[in-house]
Order: structure tokens, then C-alpha cells, then sequence
């Protein structure tokens, strides 16, 4: 093995231990790492920027501009608390339908987004109904990474997945992977109900006091709602329509969210501007120069040779791999470094013979987005709710959250197993 190759491997294992032990935040340790990788000429500066992937942080800093004007107009709780109405303030049918609120918003959203509008208003509602939020939480923690896993922008690996194969469109994301998301959430409810029926009961006079809410005085700007609202509207109209257009995605999303801060003066830039978690923006930047490192030394060619050699080039064997692997590795990493290594992997075994890559990619968005539900540390969003949840005096443990996230998740990758081979290698 060349020098430049082992020292680049040397490099990316340190860093990747580095943030897999949360000792040091992510984002430091990933600049570092890439700093590395130009410092000792394994990739020169110029290279390195070309490994950036800038419509992938496009494409997030756009939504999440949109999402935090929107947030403003009180949307989000108002969604909450109509759902919870609709549920007669039965806490088993409001845990069900801020399941579904949170996986619906996550697909279209993002799922770290939907998450963090979506817990103070469950800590709002379950307070009400004087029931344990924990449930709760853990819930919209598996619908959001389930409901991210249907659309392009649902979940950062699909985001990775579809900037690096232009082919697939914003359309061939949900043709192609909400069935499965769908199927896994309609088996998930009922597992819940069962799991946390006795854990949530409530009185039928807690029951009134939720009814009793109205759910229009937290509407607090309708001018600016009808600005979003038609804003993202004709932002995901552009999101199915952005190849037929001959535009990134990434460059529908900014559109997107320059145009409402056209509409909402340049007195809301700066506030929009600071609500962008421009940590996971410069976290990616320093991952894709770290797994720049790694392509440009070769070693990624050979990781596709010694895989293209396990499997013997087939298909289905291949694409089994990639789902069990990615859902195993994502359950115990962080799923985005993990997508950001396997991408040019993928790409290279489309090189050395496999003709339709197409179920490798798919089988690389379901492990990924379905193993992060498999540890508290599998995905941003499983972080993000542990946090939020402990600052309020319920903290979710990482042993909690694995007798019901390994189980579930081994649910999930079994039912998407099935879902490939039958739908794209039989």
C-alpha cells in the first residue's frame, strides 16, 4: 500500500473514532480532519473544494431558512394541536397522530427540522394530559427517520444519494422508496400502541382540557403564513419539476428561500440566517475533504474490488450487503460520514461491471435512513430529541432506546430486504 494511501486511511480512522466518541464536537474534529488531508498533500486545496459537495448544502441551507421563517407563524403548533383535537384528547390516538405529523414532516421538511419544531409542542400537549413525554418522543424519533427515508430531502444520506447520481430526481425518490416507508409505519403503530398503551393513560377530564385549547390564537402572523405557505409550495412543485427544468436541487431550495425573505423584508435575514445549523453545514464540508482523502489515494477503488469480489459481481448479493451493512454500521455511527464513504464506492463498483446500480443506491437510502433507529447515536435527529428531552428533565437513555431501537430497526431492514429483491432483483 502507498504511503499517501495508508497515511489518508490513518487520518479518516482517527477522526471517525473522534466523533463517534462525541469527546470533542463533530464539527471541530471533521475541519481538523480535512486540514489534515490538504497538510499532508494528500489532496491540494483546489482538489479538495472540488470534492465539496455544494449542492447537498444548498439544498439544506435553503430548507432550513424556509422552515424557520415558517416556524414563526406558528404553523407547526397549530398542526399539533388540531391533531390532538381531532384525537378527542385520547392520548394513544394523540401519540399516533404526532407519529404521523412527525413522519409526514420529516419527508418533506427534513427530519432534524421536523424534530426540533415537533418536541415543544409534544412537551406542550403531554404536560395537559399529565402523561410521561418519553413515549412520546421515542415515537416521533422512529417516524422521523422512517418519513425522512421517502423523499429526496427527507434525511441528509438521500440528500448525499441524490446529488452525487443526477439521474435520480426528486420524483424517483418518492416513486421508489415511500411504499416501503409507508409499510414500515403502518407496522410500527400498532407495535407502539402495544409497547406504550399502559405508560400514557390519562384522565377523561385531562381529555376535556385538551379540547378546550384553540388552536387559532397560536397563529400569530397569517399574513406572513400565506407568504410560506405559497413559498414551499412552489418550492416542492420546483423539487419535482427540477430536472425536467434543468435545475439542481439545491438551487430550488435557495430560490425558495431567498424569494420569502424577498417577501419579509431584510429585517428577517438575519434571524433566518442565524437559525441555519451552519455546525452540520461545516461538518459536512470537512467530510467530504476526509473522504476526498480516500478516493484520490485509491483506497475507495479497492474497498469496490474486495466487495465486487465477496459478492461476485451479483447483484442481489451485492445490494443484500449494502442494505445489512449500511443499516448495522448506521445503527452504532453516525449515518452521514458513513453514506459520504460508501457513495464513491458505489460509484466505482458501477464501474467495474455492474450494469444497473440503480437497487444499490436504494438499498443505500433504506440502511442508512432505517439504521439510524437502531441506537441513540445512529442518526442527528435520535441526538437532537435526547437532548431537547433532557434539558426538560426527562433524559432518554441510551439503553432505553435500544431495547426498542434494535428490534424495530431488524423489523424494518427485514420488510425492506424483501421490498428490493422483490421489486427490483427478481
Amino acid at each position: 500500500m502507498e504511503h499517501q494511501a495508508l497515511t489518508a486511511i490513518i487520518i479518516f480512522l482517527v477522526i471517525y473514532a473522534l466523533i463517534i466518541s462525541e469527546k470533542i464536537h463533530r464539527t471541530i474534529i471533521a475541519i481538523i480532519g480535512a486540514v489534515l488531508m490538504i497538510m499532508f498533500g494528500i489532496v491540494n486545496q483546489e482538489d479538495a473544494l472540488h470534492h465539496i459537495d455544494f449542492n447537498t448544502l444548498g439544498l439544506l441551507i435553503g430548507m432550513m431558512i424556509i422552515v424557520s421563517i415558517t416556524a414563526k407563524t406558528g404553523l407547526f403548533t397549530y398542526i399539533a394541536v388540531k391533531a390532538a383535537k381531532l384525537a378527542k384528547g385520547d392520548s394513544v390516538r394523540i401519540m399516533v397522530s404526532l407519529l404521523l405529523i412527525t413522519a409526514i414532516g420529516s419527508a418533506f421538511l427534513d427530519n432534524v427540522t421536523t424534530v426540533l419544531l415537533m418536541v415543544p409542542v409534544t412537551f406542550s400537549i403531554t404536560r395537559q394530559l399529565r402523561v410521561h413525554p418519553v413515549p412520546y418522543l421515542i415515537t416521533q424519533i422512529f417516524a422521523s427517520n422512517v418519513g425522512g427515508t421517502a423523499t429526496l430531502i427527507g434525511d441528509p444520506p438521500n440528500i448525499m444519494i441524490g446529488s452525487a447520481v443526477k439521474e435520480l430526481t426528486f420524483m424517483d425518490f418518492i416513486v421508489n422508496l415511500s411504499p416501503i416507508a409507508a409499510m414500515i409505519i403502518v407496522v410500527y403503530i400498532p407495535i407502539f400502541i402495544w409497547i406504550f398503551r399502559k405508560q400514557i393513560r390519562t384522565t377523561p377530564e385531562l381529555q376535556q382540557s385538551i379540547m378546550a385549547l384553540d388552536e387559532r390564537e397560536v397563529l400569530s402572523d397569517r399574513a406572513l403564513l400565506v407568504k410560506c405557505l405559497s413559498v414551499m409550495g412552489i418550492t416542492i412543485i420546483g423539487f419535482f419539476l427540477h430536472q425536467m427544468l434543468h435545475l439542481e436541487s439545491a438551487t430550488v431550495a435557495l430560490a425558495g428561500a431567498f424569494i420569502l425573505l424577498l417577501l419579509t423584508g431584510e429585517h428577517a435575514m438575519e434571524d433566518a440566517l442565524s437559525k441555519v445549523e451552519w455546525t452540520t453545514i461545516f461538518f459536512f464540508v470537512g467530510l467530504f475533504v476526509l473522504v476526498s482523502g480516500l478516493v484520490e489515494t485509491g483506497v475507495i477503488a479497492e474497498l469496490a474490488a474486495k466487495a465486487m469480489d465477496l459478492t461476485g459481481g451479483d447483484l442481489v448479493l451485492s445490494s443484500m450487503l449494502i442494505l445489512w451493512m449500511s443499516a448495522i454500521a448506521s445503527s452504532f455511527l453516525d449515518n452521514i460520514p458513513f453514506v459520504a464513504t460508501m457513495i464513491p464506492m458505489i460509484q466505482e463498483m458501477g464501474n467495474m461491471g455492474i450494469e444497473n446500480s440503480e437497487p444499490l443506491w436504494w438499498s443505500l437510502a433504506l440502511g442508512a435512513c432505517l439504521g439510524g433507529n437502531g441506537t441513540l447515536i445512529g442518526a442527528s435527529a435520535n441526538l437532537i430529541v435526547a437532548g431537547l428531552s433532557g434539558k426538560e428533565g426527562y433524559p432518554i437513555r441510551f439503553v432505553t432506546f435500544l431495547k426498542y431501537g434494535i428490534p424495530l430497526m431488524l423489523i424494518s431492514i427485514i420488510m425492506s430486504s424483501v421490498y428490493v429483491y422483490l421489486r427490483y432483483l427478481v
